[in-house]
């Protein structure tokens, strides 16, 4: 009925708005039954949506976009303009439309704003009776498919509007088609007009978190100089801070706005390597210099971040933003996950003193999606947590609360749970890019802020908004435009979030915390596996085992203990492909490094004696010296084959760095034949480091009865020498004797000097020719001929 008396399209007077309105409050009233005591549903805050809902859910032909709203919460005297976009989605020409405004009921409680925000249907009762004809702009066809843009504009002092709250306000499209030649709403869209004319019994304290989050993009690899440039993954970071970036946007739109920062130092950390040089991953493996206007980009984004956060409060989270729930679901009893995230903590904040230069809180976690249970709690305050920004629907109002509590909430051991609001927490998520998306958040926001202070005019509380970690520019965009759209002089002034912590609690509000049972399944899902920290665990080790050996453990133990606090970021949540792989690229990069300092493969070893020295080289590719190494050779026959003095030698290595060192072993032989040994760097404490080499030492040396056999055969050629020089000389004097030994005989020379074959002089015992060179005369008895 109230659609028909609006089909002529004429205005009804001021008593006919009133008695419609009155109408539609009581049409509405079935709608609404659920809401009107919002005890239940608010403390809960979750809306309950009667079974009529379901009969007012229509197909709509239209769809009707809301691209802007101004001003958001209008004042006595403003003219309130609202521009958007109608397109007809049917397969029918609308003819004798129109673009009207409708002004439906009061909401009564933060419930109703819910619940009139999901119909998707146009309701007579609910939706209220159009305004004047004058504000409404004229169709005359809009054919199938097609989208027009519509303008309207209204004094708000002609909306008649009357005490002051949240009035749901809707723009439809009328008209008809060939199938149903009379006028009906093709589409409506509804927002919702907030209206406090005269100032507030109180005000609601608003805390607004704005996080500098992002995902990892460092790990621990560097490169081979002196500098240690650092190597990205990708240049993705070097995008968000572009201008018109994600991280541009944040920094330039909180710059104006009174708001908390929420920073991750690694995210400051990684932006500040890119300002002395950086080089970039390749696919294929290889590495490209980063570019100087990236490097420019980082000097800028950080000196933006530092003059946006002067004056303002700032909390730093753990580096590399830790999955606290990951860690107390999965991690906690993995040795060494909740030292590192403790050294997380100890790190964050002379990470972000060094680079922006002011002192941040490090006494707030920040779980997932605000979800807590006991053992989060335990894990958070572990690391040195005193506050945990929780979520309202994660710890619940259990009792009969008709208004929003504030946000401080004491869990005991000194534990104070900052418990953030759910609806305004989430109402940004979604795709801001549309015009028509993000006014409507706009809108909602404005509305429910109100909402909750006239909840309970006269008790001032605290209302604090955790929105998502890593918001896209549009969305930041349109937190800014919402708390912009907030005047501090009417039902909210902002806070920062330590103010909040430290506000004096509800005393009717929860206190408890939900039991681990009630994590939600879809948030554990996504949580990282055990198996992750044991990786993370194993990959400790090995840097703990390595750092003891270098002479300059700067150069790889921080770059190394980042990468392990990035590899439990928050930030992997859902993508578990992705945090293997980046697990995978830092133990393998630390495996690179150990595996530089080895020993070199030996081939057999020769020895040729009954002792002698065994060389074994150590050689060290890193750029720095390593010490506190010992180096063990080992006989595995140490009765064949001593080193030292017995089954092994140690020997301490000290290498500078690129270099070689060759150390000695001295060894005794008992035996011939080949004997294995293997030698094997360890640690002063102990620890073997690297793999070990292992060789033969052939033992090749002369024996004791190898030696008497050789010197008995000496003495016999000696002895047969002597005999034979003997009897030669026995033979020459009875020779001599024979034939007389006369001067002038052969053999005597002029002095009695023995004379050689050529006359010469001769040595005592020489014998003479036994016939002159050439001699013509015949040859006598047993004479010798030379020929």
């Amino acid at each position: 009925m109230a659609e028909a008396a609006d089909i002529p399209r004429t205005g009804p007077s001021a008593a006919r708005r009133w008695l419609g309105r009155g109408a539609a409050l009581l049409a509405g009233t079935a709608l609404l039954g659920g809401l009107l005591n919002p005890a239940t549903a608010e403390a809960a805050g979750a809306p309950q949506a009667p079974a009529a809902d379901a009969k007012a859910r229509t197909a709509q032909p239209v769809s009707v976009s809301l691209d802007s709203f101004a001003p958001a919460a209008p004042v006595k005297g403003d003219r309130l303009t609202i521009s958007g976009t109608v397109t007809n989605q049917s397969k029918r020409t609308i003819t004798d439309a129109h673009v009207g405004l409708r002004v439906g009921p009061v909401l009564n409680g933060r419930s109703a704003i819910d619940h009139a925000a999901r119909r998707d249907g146009f309701s007579p009762g609910a939706d209220g009776l159009e305004i004047d004809e004058e504000y409404a702009q004229e169709i005359d066809s809009l054919a199938a498919g097609r989208s027009l843009p519509f303008r309207l504009s209204v004094p708000v002092d002609d909306l008649d509007l009357d005490s002051e709250g949240i009035y749901q306000l809707g723009v439809s499209l009328s008209g008809q088609t060939a199938a149903q030649p009379y006028e009906q709403v093709q589409g409506i869209e509804r927002t919702f007009l907030p209206w406090q004319p005269k100032a507030a019994g109180g005000q609601t304290s608003l805390t607004m978190l704005w996080p500098l989050i992002s995902t990892p993009h460092l790990t621990a690899e560097t490169d081979s100089d002196e500098e240690q440039t650092p190597i990205f993954e990708d240049d993705s970071l070097a995008e968000e801070i572009a201008p018109g970036g994600r991280l541009e946007r944040m920094v330039a739109l909180g710059r104006e706005l009174d708001i908390t920062w929420v920073v991750d130092p690694d995210l400051l950390a990684s932006v500040d390597a890119m300002r002395g040089g950086y080089r970039v991953r390749n696919e294929d493996g290889t590495t490209r210099a980063g570019s100087e206007q990236s490097e420019k980009l980082a000097t800028d984004w950080l000196a933006s971040v530092e003059s946006a956060v002067a004056g303002k409060k700032i909390v730093a989270l753990p580096y590399g933003d830790p999955d606290i729930a990951s860690i107390a679901h999965r991690g906690k009893n993995v040795s060494g996950s909740l030292g590192r995230l403790k050294d997380a903590t100890d790190v964050a904040a002379s990470t972000v003193e060094t680079i922006l230069h002011v002192k941040p809180s490090t006494d707030f976690a920040w779980p997932v999606e605000g979800a807590v249970t006991p053992s989060v709690i335990d894990v958070a305050t572990s690391a040195g947590a005193r506050n945990v920004i929780a979520r309202s629907d994660s710890m619940r109002e259990a009792g009969s609360l008709t208004y929003t509590p504030s946000a401080a909430r004491p869990i005991g051991g000194g534990t104070t749970a900052v418990v953030s609001d759910d609806r305004l927490s989430t109402l940004f998520q979604g795709d801001m890019t549309k015009a028509g998306n993000a006014t409507l958040a706009v809108q909602r926001f404005v509305a429910q802020t109100l909402m909750t202070t006239l909840q309970d005019e006269g008790n001032e509380r605290s209302l604090v908004v955790a929105p998502q970690r890593m918001p896209t520019a549009s969305q930041a965009r349109t937190m800014a435009e919402a708390l912009r759209a907030l005047d501090d002089e009417r039902w909210s002034t902002p806070q920062n979030l330590t103010a909040a912590a430290k506000t004096e609690p509800d005393a009717r509000a929860t206190t408890r915390v939900p039991g681990n049972g009630s994590y939600p399944s879809a948030l554990r899902k996504q949580e990282l596996p055990k198996a992750a920290f044991e990786e993370i665990k194993e990959t400790q080790d090995r840097l703990d085992r390595f750092k003891v050996i270098l002479t300059n453990q700067d150069r790889v133990v921080p770059p190394f203990g980042r990468a392990v606090d990035r590899e439990m970021s928050t930030s992997w949540r859902g993508l578990a492909e992705e945090a293997q792989q980046f697990r995978s690229v830092v133990s393998t990069y630390l495996n690179q490094l150990i595996g530089s300092v080895q020993l070199i493969e030996k081939s057999e070893a020769k020895l040729s004696g009954h002792s002698a020295t065994i060389p074994v080289t150590v050689q060290n590719n890193l750029l720095q010296g390593v010490d506190k190494l010992v180096l063990r050779l080992e006989s595995s026959k140490p009765t064949r084959l001593k080193i030292g003095e017995g089954r092994y030698q140690d020997q301490p290595v000290k290498v500078s760095g690129g270099h070689s060192q060759s150390v000695k072993f001295t060894t005794t032989a008992n035996a011939n034949g080949p004997v294995p040994v293997r030698a094997q760097l360890y640690t002063e404490d102990g620890r073997a480091y690297g793999a070990p080499i292992r060789f033969d030492v052939n033992v090749t040396e002369f024996t004791p009865t190898v030696m008497l056999v050789l010197a008995g055969g000496v003495l016999l050629l000696v002895l047969a020498g002597f005999r034979m020089y003997t009897q030669r000389k026995r033979q020459a004097r009875e020779l001599e004797a024979e034939q007389g030994g006369t001067p002038g005989d052969p053999g005597a020379g002029p002095a009695g000097e023995g004379q050689d074959g050529d006359g010469g002089p001769g040595q005592p015992g020489d014998h003479g020719p036994d016939t002159a060179p050439e001699s013509p005369a015949p040859s006598g008895p047993g004479e010798t001929v030379d020929r």
